[in-house]
């Protein structure tokens, strides 16, 4: 406690919670659109415990990866070379996580898309079995997107109790903005595609980084909101078209 107190005290500490609380939020984007699209296959009765359950798990392991950051960063360190590139722990939870998201992203278009898919087709998405499939993907895959946020987060404090402070309000952000991004996700299946397409390029992008070939996620954010801006607009002249045409009717 005399610590925490004491780590409080110093200003730096301060300015480093605010800037570490908003890079948590940010590169933790890519993490809210995965529990919103994951969270919307089950029953809506189900979804705000399988996201307050998930995410309580996901901020327990980050706070374990945060106790045990001298072993996190250990991650970094290659095990093997391949390709002219040494591959660490690291890259290749990151290649793992990646791949799998570029499959499911594409399983989850390819049912969209495809006038034969029925429900049915996908598979029991009701029951305790598949609510705990949900439940446990979301802590898993939390530690590959939030694994360079730990690491990066040593670089900017020494002091362990702001680091757990920043993820635990990160995590309490996700948990708020989950419910009202998933029921907009589900209201609007252009943006669902849309967001399926944001994990696309996130998996790529993940891939690309455990091969050594980093890419700002900066870039990437930058072109989903122009995306989402752009749909948004269809949208907006979809709602202005029908309007016209009801009126066009009472007219007549």
């Amino acid at each position: 406690m005399q610590g925490f107190m004491a780590a409080m005290a110093d200003p730096a500490a301060w300015a480093a919670l605010v800037s570490l609380i908003a890079m948590e939020i940010v590169l933790g984007i890519d993490n809210l659109v995965f529990l919103a699209l994951l969270t919307n296959q089950l029953p809506e009765h189900m979804r705000p415990m399988a996201r307050a359950v998930g995410l309580g798990l996901a901020l327990i392991v980050r706070l374990i990866g945060l106790a045990a950051i001298a072993w996190v960063v250990t991650l970094t360190t290659p095990v093997f070379s391949a390709f002219g590139h040494g591959f660490s722990v690291r890259d290749m939870i990151l290649i793992g996580g990646g791949l799998f998201l570029i499959w499911k992203a594409t399983v989850e278009i390819s049912h969209m898309i495809n006038p034969d898919f029925s429900e049915e087709d996908a598979g029991p998405k009701v029951g305790a079995a598949s609510l705990m499939i949900v439940i446990v993907q979301i802590p898993i895959f939390d530690i590959i997107f939030s694994v360079d946020s730990i690491i990066t987060a040593v670089g900017m404090t020494d002091h362990l109790p702001v680091m757990m402070i920043a993820v635990g309000v990160a995590i309490l952000v996700m948990l708020f903005a989950s419910g009202p991004l998933a029921r907009f996700l589900q209201d609007y299946p252009s943006l669902t595609v849309l967001a399926l397409g944001f994990l696309l390029l996130i998996g790529a992008t993940l891939v690309a980084d455990g091969f050594g070939s980093h890419f700002p996620r900066g870039y990437i954010y930058s072109a989903m909101a122009f995306s989402a801006v752009v749909v948004a607009l269809d949208l907006m002249m979809r709602r202005a078209a029908r309007i016209r045409r009801v009126k066009g009717r009472r007219l007549k």
